[in-house]
């Protein structure tokens, strides 16, 4: 391979672009700086010499209003006085003219033949019309030096009487300009020497790897894989030099793979989402990938060589010759009591290209989840087709008996037609609440949340079910005596109350009492409802929240509820990012507990 040249190396491109980053770095630097400080320095010039200006101006109106006689000096005496206690460094020469255009007094020894002429400066006869100060920088056309030129009026009670004209050496501070100019250049040829220096310095550390990685991939084009890349540190180039190495070296075991192995290899590789084994031709295991070795609970080691229909459990109703005919799946069940674990097996031969059968390649996937969703729908399926069956079946049969005649019957017919008017509201209540767990299993579902005091919120709800509770029933409320502000949707949450408040009315005995209680808790607060009813045993209590899960199915049904309302409750409660769960000892009662997500105000921390 030819060497590549000098100036079209990398090496010089990367020196030339740094080199030119900094100086385009350094003179948008020094144009901004320079340009920031000649205005910070002229403006500081300027407001200097009218801060003086503004004291001129004082003491000359003062002398040009002061009353004379002839025995006191004269109006140009006394102005020649102050303009000679004026004069400074940075002024060439300050005159003073009265209300008629007439030099009255100027500050240049050299110039008082001017004295008592007329002036000829327009912007000195502007200031003495119209009373405005006016300045701008020209070019002394005698010295070819910038100067200042500034014109102000002497105002007395709103009358212009008169103006000073200021001629000041701007050219000073544009000659220090010019020294901070010299600095900046010298400062920029520096840096961009030492830039250079460093950027060659950079490159050479940059293209030394480079170039050692070019001499070994030509060496690798010509299959010389005992040569390495030297590593000459632990950055991103050092990274490449040691891919660069284990490339070298997966080449030279890639290059000793028969064709026979990069067959089965390539039929691994495309199922290797899943579990995947590989078989020799007689059926033991010679490959099996490590989510097959979890999905099976095995060790790599430990089943290599192994029969694969003794690996599956297979023995007893497949042999290895009906697994290489196989085309469906096979269902492998490793389930227990406690939990599912259901295995989904799918073969495919490996053959040459003479028809030969060299092995099987095993794909295993876990299709438990799918099997207890669909054992879930199954089952749900037949909960509600049995929550319907009964109340019709009661109607039909109360239907029939009024139909063959007993409704002419004043004792029989009333009973029997609110037996069936029950029974239809129960069929509606289970509907609504089929519906209201669609809702819920939708993706369009929102909830309309706002903040709401609990504890007001809470007492409400209470005090309605309180009006209409049996008398031997007694409420216990221990919620906060001050305003606990969450965000709900104050509907869905009064659902899941009534839903809880109902099931403690229900279920408690006579003279029991059913207690209320708010909870603050870091970032939640908690709320419980507890009654002193039969309880529930600690086997069923995980599944109260289940869909038509009933502890006792049918003292539930006689008491009008669907199973519904918990799994309701606790859909809602989720939604609205809390937990719900419940306590309950056998023979003591139940209490069911829920957290709503509440963050403490600045009031209530302080508190």
């Amino acid at each position: 391979m030819k060497r590549v040249g000098f100036f079209r190396s990398i090496q010089l491109k990367f020196v030339l672009i740094y080199v030119l980053l900094i100086l385009f770095a350094m003179q948008v630097i020094g144009v901004y700086f320079v340009k920031e400080l000649e205005e910070k320095l002229v403006t500081n010039f300027k407001s200097s010499l009218q801060e003086r200006v503004n004291l001129l101006e004082y003491n000359l109106r003062e002398e040009m209003l002061k009353e004379r006689s002839e025995e006191t000096a004269t109006l140009e005496q006394d102005i020649r006085k102050i303009l000679d206690d004026f004069s400074a460094n940075d002024i060439s020469e300050v005159r003073v003219i009265d209300r008629r255009s007439r030099i009255i007094g100027t500050s240049d020894p050299n110039n008082q033949g001017i004295v008592g002429q007329r002036t000829t400066e327009i912007a000195v006869k502007r200031t003495l019309s119209v009373g405005a100060e006016e300045d701008k920088i020209l070019i002394d056309r005698q010295t070819r030096k910038r100067i200042w030129v500034f014109t102000s009026p002497i105002i007395s009670n709103r009358e212009v009487i008169g103006s000073v004209y200021l001629i000041g050496k701007v050219e000073n501070v544009f000659g220090q300009m010019d020294e901070i100019n010299e600095i900046l250049f010298s400062a920029t040829a520096l840096a961009l020497f030492v830039t250079a220096i460093l950027g060659i310095l950079l490159a050479r550390t940059i293209t030394r790897p480079i170039t050692d990685m070019r001499r070994q991939a030509v060496a690798l084009g010509k299959g010389n894989f005992s040569r390495k890349v030297r590593v000459y540190g632990q950055d991103e180039i050092g990274e490449l030099a040691i891919t660069f190495n284990n490339l070298t070296k997966r080449l030279q075991e890639a290059q000793a793979t028969t064709e026979g192995e990069r067959r089965k290899l390539s039929s691994v590789l495309s199922y290797m989402t899943d579990g995947v084994i590989a078989t020799d031709r007689k059926g033991r295991v010679i490959l099996i990938n490590e989510p097959a070795a979890k999905l099976l609970n095995v060790s790599r080691e430990t089943v290599i060589s192994q029969p694969i229909v003794s690996l599956l459990g297979l023995e007893e109703e497949y042999s290895f010759e009906d697994l290489l005919n196989e085309q469906d799946s096979v269902i492998l069940d490793h389930s227990t009591q406690e939990q599912p674990y259901i295995l989904r097996a799918n073969f495919s031969t490996i053959q040459k290209d003479t028809g030969f059968v060299n092995g099987l390649i095993t794909v295993l996937h876990d299709i438990t989840e799918q099997e207890k969703i669909e054992m879930d729908r199954r089952e749900f399926v037949a909960n509600v087709s049995h929550e319907l069956r009964t109340p019709l079946t009661t109607m039909r049969s109360y239907l029939e008996a009024l139909a063959e005649g007993a409704w002419q019957d004043p004792d029989i017919a009333p009973h029997f037609l609110d037996v069936t008017q029950t029974e239809t509201e129960r069929m509606i209540r289970l509907v609504n609440d089929l519906l209201q767990l669609s809702k819920f299993d939708s993706s369009d579902y929102n909830l309309t949340k706002k903040d709401v005091d609990f504890t007001e919120f809470f007492n409400r709800i209470i005090d309605r079910f309180e009006m209409t509770k049996p008398e031997e029933i007694t409420f216990k409320r221990k919620l906060p005596r001050y305003p606990v502000y969450v965000e709900i949707d104050a509907d869905k949450l009064t659902q899941v109350l009534d839903n809880i408040i109902s099931n403690a009315l229900k279920y408690s005995p006579q003279g029991g009492q059913i207690s209320f209680k708010v909870e603050e808790r870091s970032n939640a607060i908690e709320v419980s409802v507890r009654d002193q009813g039969m309880g529930i045993p600690k086997k069923n209590l995980e599944r109260i929240f289940e869909r038509f899960y009933r502890v006792d199915r049918a003292r539930s049904r006689k008491m009008g509820g669907t199973g519904l309302g918990l799994a309701i409750a606790k859909e809602m409660i989720t939604a609205h990012g809390g937990h719900i769960w419940a306590t309950s000892v056998e023979g003591k009662g139940t209490a069911i507990h829920f957290t709503l997500p509440y963050e403490l105000s600045q009031e209530d921390e302080w508190s």
